[in-house]
């Protein structure tokens, strides 16, 4: 029987490795078109972002990047904008609008 419990045990903390990560450190917001973008900063500096869209579990790493007013994140490819509580969030190398007015809902 003890053999069983230990059994059980081991399976439920093998599972939690696989687990994804918890989203109680992330930022969720909801832009105009709907779409959901969850982020963080990803080091104490502030200059680099992991950005997930849409529910995904793909992490973007956005770099900040030199800006006119507010901060500007990117890696070439995506790019999310913030300002004050807000942002915008658009696909850099076409210039494809993904979501604007993204915050907190």
């Amino acid at each position: 029987m003890r053999a069983v419990f230990a059994l059980a045990a081991l399976a439920l903390i093998g599972g939690c490795g696989s687990q994804p990560p918890s989203d109680d450190n992330w930022t969720h917001w909801v832009c105009d078109s709907q779409v959901e973008l969850l982020w963080r900063f990803a080091d104490s500096d502030k200059e680099r972002v992991d950005l997930r869209l849409g529910g995904s579990d793909v992490v973007h790493r956005l770099k900040l990047e030199r800006s006119g007013s507010g901060s500007l994140f990117t890696d070439g490819n995506l790019a999310l904008h913030t300002k004050g509580d807000e942002g915008l969030v658009y696909w850099a190398a076409t210039d494809d609008l993904i979501g604007r007015g993204c915050k907190a809902p």
